[in-house]
């Protein structure tokens, strides 16, 4: 549970970025709140990125114990994750999304991995969806295969197999630790040692890519990452990003489009140069142009699909338009 961090050891500094998250709010600090840990406290710094809904003010008047940052813009993710980093203590950093509850032991469950296993800096937990279903919990580095195998239905058709499945570690029965390529911020432990040798987020990233960047940054300087079942959190997944009314979304409605094809670009850009960016991005934008021909006929269904491509192709453009392919990042909000 959350105690004056005044006098005593902070072991666990967890950030909370809310965004128009006042409906869920609620649930995720008061699961925040029945955690504790071994050896110190817990603190709670909630960055609300200029939410409408009386985020901030929800905060002040139901969690007093917690610490708040109101902003005056929307930041965006990996701006405000640097604020809290900024004033927290704790030995142990954790991001949680507003959308998540963590069932009792979360937070304890992953320190006590942590602690026995020094090689690792950075690890996820087991995330399940509204219905109590395993929702993924970690991810591969995207590369242009994956790209090729999500894009073209192939990897849905062969969940179970590391090559054709396996961007999503669906092989794996998540009953045991895993070395994987990145976590997601909806629940993330991270060593305070880690963040100090290769610093936090990339605030060039509005939202989406930082975790990705942030890990492959990680083991880029020897720390391992990796998923965790000790840690349990039920994750609403995209909760706050549907209530961004005036942007389109993707298929499985849980991403703002444009945002994602911006932070695409940021992040091929970055760790892979133009080539990177053309293959991958660029594989996407010729999918959708083929399929735009492919489903030229009549009925419904068909021209739901064009409609979907031809915006996505216009998303793609603007995307790289906007970044300079990945080079610039366009200015924020966006």
């Amino acid at each position: 549970m959350i105690q004056n961090t005044t006098q005593t050891n902070v072991r666990a500094s967890v950030f909370v970025v809310t965004y128009e998250s006042a409906d869920r709010l609620s649930a995720c600090l008061e699961s925040i709140l029945k955690q504790s840990v071994t050896g110190g406290s817990v603190e709670v710094i909630v960055v609300d990125n200029a939410s409408s809904d009386g985020s901030a003010d929800l905060v002040r008047r139901e969690f007093p114990d917690a610490a708040l940052i109101a902003n005056h813009d929307n930041r965006g993710f990996a701006a405000a994750n640097n604020q809290a980093w900024e004033i927290s203590r704790g030995d142990y950093l954790f991001l949680v999304n507003p959308d998540s509850v963590l069932e009792p032991g979360a937070l304890q469950g992953a320190i006590d991995y942590l602690e026995a296993h020094p090689e690792c800096g950075l690890v996820g937990g087991l995330l399940l969806d509204d219905d109590g279903a395993r929702a993924p919990s970690a991810r591969r580095f995207p590369t242009l295969m994956r790209k090729v195998l999500t894009q073209s239905g192939i990897a849905d058709r062969f969940p179970r197999s590391k090559v054709l499945g396996g961007a999503d570690y669906r092989w794996h029965d998540h009953r045991q630790a895993l070395d994987v390529d990145w976590v997601p911020g909806a629940f993330t432990a991270i060593r305070r040692e880690l963040v100090e040798q290769i610093g936090f987020f990339d605030e060039r990233y509005y939202l989406y890519y930082e975790e990705t960047d942030l890990c492959r940054r990680a083991k880029e300087f020897g720390w391992a990452v990796r998923f965790i079942p000790d840690a349990v959190v039920h994750h609403s997944g995209g909760a706050s990003s549907r209530k961004v009314k005036q942007y389109t979304f993707d298929e499985a409605g849980s991403q703002v489009r444009p945002f994602r094809l911006r932070a695409e670009c940021l992040y091929h850009r970055k760790n892979g140069g133009l080539l990177s960016v053309l293959s991958i991005v660029g594989f996407e934008w010729a999918w959708h142009q083929l399929r735009r021909v492919v489903n030229f006929r009549p009925g419904t269904m068909a021209a739901a699909k064009r409609r979907y491509s031809r915006l996505l192709v216009r998303d793609i453009e603007d995307a790289v338009r906007a970044t300079s392919f990945g080079l610039v990042c366009p200015p924020k909000p966006w």
